[in-house]
C-alpha cells in the first residue's frame, strides 16, 4: 500500500502490533469526557472524583486527561484518524456494527455480513490477516494473539490458522512458562471478573507482554475488551477508567519496544475500534447495532516506523476499517 501511510520504503525487519479498544466512541478519543454523562449519577458511582480525574474546561484538555499518551506522543509522532467534526471519518463497511463483524472487518480487510451476522461462537470462514502472514515461510510461528473476548479463538480460526490466541480466560501454555506467565495463571483464576466472557484487560496485557519478552513475535494483535463491557454496564465511570488504563497499556508498550533491540525503531504500531456507540438519545451511549445511530462510526490512528508524521488529520477523509488488513500484509509481503 502507498499513500501518505509511510514516510519511507518498507523493509522485511518491521514488526506490527496491532491493538483494538472495543467499543470505545470516536467522541470519548477526540473530544473526552462526555459533560452529560459525567455528572449523570445514573452511570456514575462518584461524580465528584470522575470530575476530578477527566473534566477540564475544553475537549483538547479532557481528551489529553483521558488519553495522554495518545494526545502528547502519538499526536507529536503519527497520525490520529476520525474527529468527524474536524471531517476525518472512518466508517465500518460492514452493516451489523457490533464486535464480531467489526473485528473480522478489520481483520480480513473485507466485511461479510452473510456468514458474520451474529457473536455466536462459529469459526470464521474467512482467512485474516493474522493467518495469512503466519502461512508464509519466512514468518511461520511468528504471529500471536491476545484478547479479553472468549471469541477471538473462533474469529482467528485457531484450529485453521495455526495462529496461537490467549483469548478470553485462556492461560499461557507451553512447557517453558515463565515466572511471570506461570503468576498470572495463577492469579486470572483467583481475581473474578464482572464478565463470563471476558476476562480483565490488565491479564490479557500482561499475557502479550510477556510473549514479547519471550517468543518476540513479528506480527502481535491484542483486543482491549473492558470499555465495551463497562459501557452494556452502563457504568460510564469505569468506562472511562478503562480508556484511560488502555492508553497507559498502550505507552507501556510502546517504551518497551524501544528498549528491546529486537524491536527499537522496527515497530509500526496500529490501533482501532471494532464499532462506535450510540449518542442520542441519551442513554444509547451503552449499546450499538444496526439500529443505534453512530455504531458505525469509528477511529484509527497509527505510529512508529515509516508512518508519516500528519497528527490528527483535519482534512476531509472517508476511511474504512477495510484498509488496515491489506496495510499490515503489505509489511509482510516477502
Amino acid at each position: 500500500m502507498t499513500g501518505f501511510w509511510f514516510a519511507n520504503a518498507q523493509e522485511p525487519t518491521t514488526k506490527v502490533i496491532l491493538i483494538t479498544l472495543d467499543g470505545l466512541r470516536w467522541e470519548e478519543m477526540f473530544k473526552g469526557a462526555d459533560s452529560l454523562l459525567i455528572a449523570n449519577e445514573d452511570y456514575v458511582e462518584n461524580t465528584k472524583h470522575l470530575k476530578e480525574k477527566f473534566w477540564r474546561t475544553t475537549s483538547e484538555e479532557r481528551r489529553q486527561a483521558l488519553m495522554p499518551f495518545v494526545w502528547s506522543f502519538v499526536n507529536e509522532n503519527g497520525q490520529i484518524h476520525g474527529n468527524r467534526e474536524l471531517g476525518s471519518k472512518v466508517t465500518l463497511s460492514n452493516q451489523m456494527h457490533f464486535s464480531y463483524p467489526g473485528y473480522n472487518e478489520i481483520l480480513t480487510g473485507n466485511s461479510d455480513d452473510i456468514n458474520i451476522h451474529s457473536n455466536d461462537k462459529i469459526y470464521n470462514p474467512n482467512v485474516t490477516v493474522l493467518e495469512k502472514v503466519n502461512n508464509k515461510k519466512h514468518y511461520k510461528g511468528k504471529v500471536a494473539a491476545f484478547g479479553s473476548w472468549d471469541l477471538f479463538p473462533y474469529i482467528i480460526n485457531d484450529k485453521r490458522s495455526g495462529v496461537p490466541v490467549n483469548g478470553g480466560f485462556r492461560k499461557a501454555n507451553g512447557n517453558n512458562l515463565t515466572d511471570r506467565e506461570v503468576f498470572l495463571n495463577e492469579l486470572q483464576d483467583q481475581i473474578p471478573g464482572p464478565w463470563d466472557n471476558v476476562r480483565l484487560d490488565a491479564f490479557t496485557h500482561h499475557f502479550a507482554l510477556e510473549n514479547f519478552k519471550k517468543n518476540h513475535p513479528l506480527l502481535t494483535y491484542i483486543s482491549y475488551g473492558e470499555t465495551d463491557d463497562f459501557a452494556h454496564d452502563g457504568k460510564y465511570d469505569y468506562y472511562l477508567t478503562s480508556a484511560n488504563r488502555s492508553d497507559a497499556f498502550i505507552k507501556q508498550l510502546w517504551e518497551f519496544t524501544q528498549k528491546d533491540p529486537f524491536y527499537k525503531d522496527q515497530t509500526v504500531f496500529i490501533i482501532t475500534t471494532d464499532h462506535g456507540r450510540g449518542h442520542e438519545p441519551l442513554d444509547t451511549w451503552r449499546s450499538h447495532g444496526s439500529d443505534i445511530e453512530g455504531s458505525e462510526q469509528t477511529w484509527m490512528l497509527m505510529f512508529g516506523k515509516g508512518i508519516k508524521v500528519l497528527g490528527e488529520v483535519s482534512q476531509k477523509e472517508d476511511l474504512s476499517p477495510t484498509l488496515i488488513s491489506p496495510m499490515i500484509e503489505d509489511y509482510f509481503s516477502k
